[in-house]
Order: C-alpha cells, then sequence, then structure tokens
C-alpha cells in the first residue's frame, strides 16, 4: 500500500471511527450508566469484533455484499430495525440505569456479534475493503485496513466510554439520567435515519 492510500486509510478509520454512531452512543450510554471498568468488555467487543468483521468481509464477503442488492437492503432495513428497537428500548425504561432490574453492560460477545448485525458497520466494511484491499495482495491489504481499524478503534471505544463516565459526574439525578439516555435514543435514531438516507 502507498504512503497516498494508508494516509487515506487512516483519514478514513478516524472519520468513521470517531464520528456518533450505534457503536459509540451505546459505550457513551454504559459509561455513563456503569463505569469505565464494567464497560471494558463492551468497549473490547466493538473494538476488536469490527475489525474482525473488516478482515472477513475483505477476504470473502465484500464481492458476494457489493453485488447482491437484496442482502445490502435486507441487512440494512433488518439493522435499522434493530437499531429503532433499541433506542425505544433506551429511551422508554430510561436507559441502562444500574437502577434496573436486571440492567447490566453489553458483553464482549455481544458487543462483537453486534457488528454484523449494524448498518454502519457494514457501510464502513463494504467501503473501507473495496477501496484498499488490491486482488494482487489481498491478505496482506485486509490484515492492514483491519489492523488500522483496530489500533484506532481501540482508541475511539475508550475516549466514547470515557467521555460518558465522566458525563455520569452530572448525572445524579434519576431526572437528568433520563434526560441523557432520551437525548443517546436520540443519537441512535439519527444514526439510523442517516443510514437509510444514504
Amino acid at each position: 500500500m502507498t504512503a497516498e492510500a494508508f494516509t487515506a486509510l487512516f483519514a478514513l478509520a478516524v472519520a468513521t471511527l470517531y464520528t456518533p454512531g450505534p457503536n459509540n452512543t451505546m459505550l457513551a450510554t454504559s459509561g455513563a450508566n456503569f463505569g469505565f471498568r464494567r464497560t471494558l468488555p463492551h468497549l473490547l467487543g466493538v473494538a476488536l469484533g469490527f475489525p474482525l468483521m473488516l478482515l472477513i468481509v475483505g477476504l470473502m464477503l465484500g464481492q458476494l455484499f457489493q453485488t447482491s442488492a437484496i442482502l445490502r437492503e435486507g441487512l440494512r432495513w433488518g439493522g435499522a430495525a434493530l437499531l429503532l428497537w433499541m433506542a425505544w428500548k433506551i429511551a422508554r425504561t430510561g436507559g441502562l440505569s444500574v437502577g434496573t432490574a436486571g440492567a447490566r453492560p453489553m458483553r464482549f460477545l455481544e458487543a462483537a456479534a453486534f457488528q454484523w448485525i449494524n448498518p454502519k458497520a457494514w457501510t464502513m466494511a463494504v467501503a473501507a475493503t473495496s477501496q484498499f484491499i488490491r486482488p494482487d495482495a489481498p491478505f496482506a491489504t485486509a490484515a492492514l485496513v483491519a489492523g488500522s481499524f483496530l489500533v484506532l478503534g481501540l482508541g475511539s471505544s475508550s475516549t466514547w466510554t470515557y467521555a460518558g463516565q465522566a458525563i455520569a459526574r452530572w448525572l445524579t439525578t434519576d431526572r437528568r439520567l433520563r434526560i441523557f439516555n432520551m437525548v443517546m435514543a436520540a443519537l441512535i435514531v439519527l444514526s439510523v435515519v442517516q443510514i437509510l438516507l444514504h
């Protein structure tokens, strides 16, 4: 991969990983409700699960996904429905507050598996693999793309989780926590609208 291509890959990874989206919104919500340490499995599931998805898509599924409009649309609408359900659940129950019976942070495998039904993750995976994986060196370039997203994803996931935990110092009343969780739910809805409009 040329220096110019790597710079473009780095810029794409930073732009997509650090901007608000379903993963980052849920990490901030979990950080606010459960703290950084309890959110760590969720954080690692996102940070490791997406690069693994990138590697698999780049090596095996990218061409199928690019050529099948039915697969793309089914995943896009199915993932959007799931995200809207999650937003509704967060907003309706006051979110993932510690006081809610049975509430817990997302587990590692749940967060890693979520990448496969997250429409934004699929959009990013197909865009990154189609632009940066070279047919003459598929494994090396797929590994470089996945590795770049892994390193930057750990930073992004940690930043969003820590930001949520920092906000928790302000969320000292039930009313504030409900407002925060409703705002987080609204951000998930906005990300779904953005996904569906593109």
